[in-house]
């Protein structure tokens, strides 16, 4: 598929239309929202513009950049929302964001890493604050999750290095403690 300016003005109004049609978040708790900063390895927990809580993070052993792909390792930048917590997960808790987002969807449709029926998969699920497919040459899975059964070695990994295949990663006990501020619905803004 070739790429002309109408071609790129007629998405960018999909995309424009698919937004003003998104439902408004059901499950978020009070006005908690997350920011990560992914060169800073930090988590901030704001409730408005207050921060609330800070901790220290891994993220995706891909190193820096935007995820564009499946098995790259790589933690997406972007604004997402928490759309499912699996509190029994290998990782201990898991937050499920909603990657990939319409951003995502759109770049790897022009990048020609989707299709246009998946894209428009995505989108419908997007627009019905569902997880959006997971098995799309983009990649699924990325969420906030803790480290599992803990031993002094995996805390020290932990410490150290960016060791995760595209999420985030914080101890056990520190996303214990998230869970009192946040649910399905809040919102997850990762920077650079």
């Amino acid at each position: 598929m070739r790429w002309g300016r109408s071609g790129w003005v007629g998405w960018a109004l999909v995309g424009v239309g698919v937004l003003a049609g998104l439902p408004t978040p059901l499950g978020a708790i009070g006005n908690y929202e997350i920011e990560i900063k992914k060169t800073e390895r930090t988590l901030l927990l704001k409730n408005g513009p207050r921060i609330q809580r800070s901790y220290p993070i891994a993220y995706g052993r891909g190193g820096p950049g935007d995820k564009h792909q499946a098995g790259d390792g790589i933690t997406p930048v972007g604004s997402y929302r928490i759309v499912k917590i699996k509190n029994h997960s290998r990782f201990h808790i898991f937050l499920h964001l909603n990657y990939p987002n319409l951003k995502d969807a759109f770049l790897g449709l022009r990048d020609h890493v989707i299709s246009e029926p998946q894209f428009f998969q995505i989108l419908g699920t997007l627009r019905r604050q569902d997880i959006p497919l997971q098995n799309t040459p983009l990649g699924g899975a990325i969420g906030i999750h803790g480290i599992g059964e803990i031993t002094e070695e995996k805390l020290e990994i932990h410490r150290t290095t960016n060791w995760t295949k595209g999420c985030i990663a914080l101890t056990n006990d520190e996303i214990d403690d998230l869970m009192h501020y946040i649910g399905v619905g809040t919102k997850v803004v990762i920077n650079e």
